[in-house]
Order: structure tokens, then sequence, then C-alpha cells
């Protein structure tokens, strides 16, 4: 995976001790807090939904000092965006053994928000979840490409609120969501 020349890195990117868990408290909260900022800025400014811990991932070395998070460090700072207030969804471990981050960077109730505005600004009253994630009038909008579980989890909630009906078509392709708005 490749960083993108459209991401800003923070300052703390380029410091070596950023890159070493700290063990004094304070220090430490300040840098745990920094790390998760920096995931989720980076996860949304790429469209990034799921981090392992086990692959990959260009925020967590910087080739330019030399320095690599060491698995702990990933784990505790992943740790960290799951355990923030749970009302605040920030991530979830999603197997067993906390390997796997799902990453929120819109809460599911933000997601829920933003689909009903982008509903209403396109006056789509009836349309499939695959439009929802790749139709044109996705195009440049935090919808375009948005992970499907995710998707489906924000319409379940306008489905609760009565909001909106899934319903489904002919095959998987053809699932739709109804909206009242």
């Amino acid at each position: 995976m490749q960083r993108t020349v459209d991401f800003k890195l923070p300052h703390f990117f380029n410091y070596p001790p950023y890159f070493t868990l700290q063990p004094v408290r304070e220090t430490r909260e300040k840098q745990v807090q920094l790390w998760k900022e920096l995931i989720l800025d980076y996860c949304r400014s790429q469209k990034m939904y799921i981090i392992s811990l086990e692959e990959d991932f260009p925020l967590f070395s910087n080739p330019k000092i030399e320095r690599s998070l060491s698995y702990e460090a990933k784990e505790v700072f992943l740790a960290a965006l799951v355990s923030e207030d749970q009302t605040a969804g920030r991530a979830e471990w999603i197997d067993k053994s906390h390997k796997k981050c799902l990453i929120l960077w819109l809460r599911i109730q933000d997601w829920a928000n933003y689909i009903l505005d982008f509903v209403k600004e396109n006056g789509l009253e009836v349309t499939t979840i695959e439009d929802i994630r790749s139709g044109i009038e996705t195009h440049g909008t935090e919808l375009a490409g948005i992970d499907r579980g995710v998707l489906m989890r924000a319409l379940r909630l306008l489905e609760q609120k009565g909001k909106a009906v899934i319903f489904k078509g002919s095959s998987a392709d053809d699932e739709g969501v109804k909206f009242s708005v």
C-alpha cells in the first residue's frame, strides 16, 4: 500500500519517539490521542475501512526516519480507538483474535445522517444499495466506495427510525432502499 501525496502527515510523524510506546502516562496519553486522530484522518482521506495488525499499513512505519511501530504499539493505538467511549463508535474489532479492525471515521449515526442528507439533495426516494456505493451521484462524496457492512448498518439504523425501508430484489445486486424524507 502506497502513501498518497494528497495526505499531509503531522509533524510528530517524523519524531522518532512517537514510534515507541512512551512509558510516562501523560506522554503516552498524548501519543495515543495523536495516533488515533492520525489513523482516523488517514483512513478517511484514503477511504480505508479495515486495518490488519498483521499486514502493512502505511502509517505504521516511516522509512525516512527508519522507524516502525511495534506490534504492541499498533495494538495499543487500535485498541484505544475501539475502547473510546462506546457511543463514539470510532472502531471495532472484526475478528475474535483482535487482529483486524474496522475503522469508522464517521460513526454509524453520522453515516445515517449523511445518507439522509445525500438522498434529500439528490431527490432519491428509491435507489439500490450498489448505487449508493458507486452511482454517478456518489462520485466525489463520502459515500463513494463505502464499505458495504458500514452502509448496511447505517441503512438499518434509518430503517429502525422509520426513515427508510430496505427491500430485496431478485439478486444481491438488486437490493434497494426506499426513503421517507
